[in-house]
């Protein structure tokens, strides 16, 4: 990653590990000022924010909060504006993931999934368009399941699909001061914790992508930046990273 000094500050939510730690490493090369947001991970938070400090200090801060505290964004909005004195990126990246079966989700599941999916990043995003004021960019990590369904997964397909249309909707209302883009994630880390991640499910998913490989966290990332800041005229727009996985479900 060129390291070339850029003026501005990024939050980055759900940025104590991996996809989202890397976007944040990834925006601080840039030049940005980082808030990295954390729920439960506030050990990892705190070790990319020293290790963002080391490389140029005061440059990284960690809020750690629940996004579903209607107060949150506000407090980490208003955490970037006391640190760095500006806000000019915002990374919704916290989500939620995991199996609804249609004979055991429950309405817990359905609370959950669109909260963290689309109430959250609404409402984070309204209060940082409010402190954009010099203009900004927000990118929302949404899914190639918001447009293709995941077998088993239909609440959280539901809720990508309805960030994908909020990032559009979003798009055209804090239009022309803030842009708004979406990044949808094919096949980059495996779902922590799920037995069904064995070889043979791997190597199933991998059969159907035609670049033949599992993407990283930083093909993420770099797609991230590009849209956040290096696309003045791209707006209301979904980059799918996916390996080309969409052409082949």
């Amino acid at each position: 990653m060129k390291n070339e000094r850029r003026r501005g500050a990024a939050i980055v939510t759900g940025a104590a590990r991996r996809i989202g730690a890397a976007i944040a490493a990834t925006l601080h090369a840039r030049g940005l000022d980082v808030v990295i947001h954390c729920r439960n991970s506030r050990a990892e938070a705190d070790r990319l924010a020293e290790e963002l400090n080391d490389s140029r200090a005061e440059s990284a801060i960690v809020v750690g909060t629940e996004l579903s505290d209607d107060g949150a964004p506000d407090r980490i909005v208003g955490a970037a504006m006391r640190s760095f004195g500006r806000l000019d990126v915002l990374v919704n990246n916290a989500s939620a993931f995991y199996p609804t079966p249609l004979q055991r989700a429950s309405h817990a599941d359905w609370q959950a999934l669109i909260d963290s999916n689309q109430r959250m990043p609404f409402w984070l995003s309204l209060a940082a368009a409010k402190a954009m004021e010099h203009g900004g960019s927000i990118v929302n990590l949404v899914d190639i399941h918001g447009v293709v369904p995941l077998a088993g997964h239909a609440i959280y397909s539901q809720a990508k699909a309805g960030l994908i249309m909020q990032t559009r909707a979003l798009a055209k209302d804090l239009a022309p001061a803030v842009r708004v883009n979406a990044v949808a994630p094919g096949s980059i880390l495996w779902p922590e914790g799920e037995a069904a991640n064995s070889e043979e499910s791997m190597r199933d998913i991998l059969e159907r992508v035609p670049l033949k490989r599992q993407g990283t966290p930083e093909d993420i990332a770099g797609a991230v930046a590009f849209l956040a800041l290096d696309a003045p005229y791209v707006t209301g727009q979904m980059l799918a990273v996916d390996g080309g996985r969409m052409l082949n479900m």
